[in-house]
């Protein structure tokens, strides 16, 4: 069983949009700056959550390259359960397995669903669009 204990977060879900500080570029730690980050797996090590997770981007939204899906405006009711603040694109091909815990992750801006990185979730209209990105990128 998992515990969600001092600096450590209860287990997401897959198709959990949470609040990450996404290692980037040469950084082996946690980014200064969050930003969303799309669930794809939840394990454990040693009592504690563990979790793969994609990078996500507000930053050229309009051009996706294989391994990548964006979820828009456009796509209404999926946008707003999704809890983004702006256009994201996901990047499939970019994933980290890490420690669901305050190292990595944050509250998410506005605390949705209380004191947890969740932002949203992933709307079952846009699993075929992740799927594909999913078996682009591998």
């Amino acid at each position: 069983m998992t515990i969600a204990s001092p600096g450590w977060f209860s287990a997401p879900s897959p198709g959990d949009i949470v609040w990450c500080r996404f290692p980037q570029g040469k950084l082996r730690g946690p980014a200064p700056k969050a930003r969303p980050a799309l669930v794809l797996r939840v394990g454990e090590d040693r009592g504690h959550t563990m979790v793969e997770v994609a990078y996500g981007t507000s930053q050229k939204v309009d051009t996706l390259y294989a391994g990548e899906f964006a979820i828009t405006p456009d796509d209404r009711a999926a946008y707003e359960v999704a809890g983004l603040s702006y256009p994201t694109k996901f990047n499939l091909g970019e994933t980290f397995e890490l420690d669901y815990s305050e190292t990595w992750f944050a509250v998410a801006p506005g605390a949705p669903y209380g004191q947890t990185p969740k932002l949203g979730v992933l709307h079952p209209s846009l699993v075929r669009r992740a799927k594909a990105a999913f078996d682009a990128a591998r």
